[in-house]
């Protein structure tokens, strides 16, 4: 009986492990290709970090190019940091100012309405959800000279506000933040209100902790796409003092086009906000995504 049960022990044994051997050769292919795709993503934000150590003629030098640079120097980030014509330090102000305010107020509304759609019946509500979601569908560009004739209108120009003014509400995160809550238990919201919550107490105590990855994942978008926006702020912005991040790294670069180095230097200032952000908030961008996979 022992050697009977040991055979089909090794039997079970070896049909368990025998999937996992078959799929070794197609695993392992899957680990090349995606280390690969890390590899050319990676290589181009790298080659600028390095390249901001170098001269420029070290760059451009066909004779002296590596990937590594020859010696490293600091000479560009001093040279910047030391230019009276150029006050980062107000800059990076106007900049996260405009990407913080939007990242509050964007997540807040689109918690709040999302929770709205999610968990409340009332007239006009399928209509009113996709009137919101066709908006996403109207060309930026299109409304462009109406909003400026607007912050015109009450002279928000050359203001930071009149950047945060039209991007209280998002269609994207009401419909992002709707699906997530549209998957909490509806009894737990009605053991809260038979325990006398109201409705801002479940939001703000029971909804918002369930939706904290959403929340993250969705606020870690809008800081990026407030912190590289160019277009709008260039429109908007005409006082160079008021003037965010992206705007002045066209200018820095058409004043120093002969040297690539300063280009490379000042391009690493202005994207480490945005990096520092994403490995801060890492771990709840990549639980957000999971949970909207397992909830797709």
């Amino acid at each position: 009986m022992a050697q009977q049960a040991a055979s089909l022990a090794a039997d079970t044994t070896a049909q368990t492990a025998a999937p996992a051997w078959n799929n070794a050769p197609r695993r392992i292919g899957l680990y090349v290709l995606l280390f690969a795709g890390c590899i050319i993503t990676l290589v181009p934000f790298i080659w600028t970090i390095l390249a901001s150590f170098k001269t420029h003629a070290e760059i451009i030098n066909p004779a002296t190019q590596t990937f590594f640079p020859n010696e490293f120097s600091f000479e560009n980030y001093q040279t910047i940091l030391n230019d009276p014509t150029l006050p980062l330090g107000r800059f990076y102000l106007n900049s996260t100012y405009i990407a913080v305010s939007n990242v509050i107020t964007q997540t807040f509304t689109s918690a709040l309405f999302g929770y709205v759609f999610a968990k409340f019946n009332f007239r006009f509500k399928r209509v009113l959800f996709w009137y919101i979601i066709s908006t996403m569908m109207i060309p930026f560009q299109l409304t462009m000279i109406p909003s400026y004739l607007i912050l015109l209108k009450f002279n928000l120009t050359d203001n930071l506000l009149g950047l945060v003014a039209f991007s209280w509400f998002s269609a994207f995160g009401i419909f992002l933040m709707r699906q997530f809550m549209s998957t909490i238990p509806d009894e737990l919201l009605d053991a809260a209100r038979v325990d006398g919550a109201n409705e801002w107490q479940i939001f703000l105590r029971i909804v918002l902790p369930q939706t904290l990855a959403a929340l993250a994942t969705y606020g870690v978008l809008v800081f990026i796409s407030n912190w590289n926006a160019y277009l709008w702020p260039l429109i908007v912005l005409r006082d160079v003092d008021v003037r965010t991040l992206p705007i002045i790294l066209t200018w820095y670069n058409d004043r120093h086009t002969a040297n690539l180095g300063l280009q490379m230097a000042a391009s690493v200032l202005i994207v480490m906000p945005i990096l520092l952000v994403y490995i801060v908030m890492n771990r709840w961008v990549v639980r957000g995504f999971a949970l909207t996979g397992l909830k797709g």
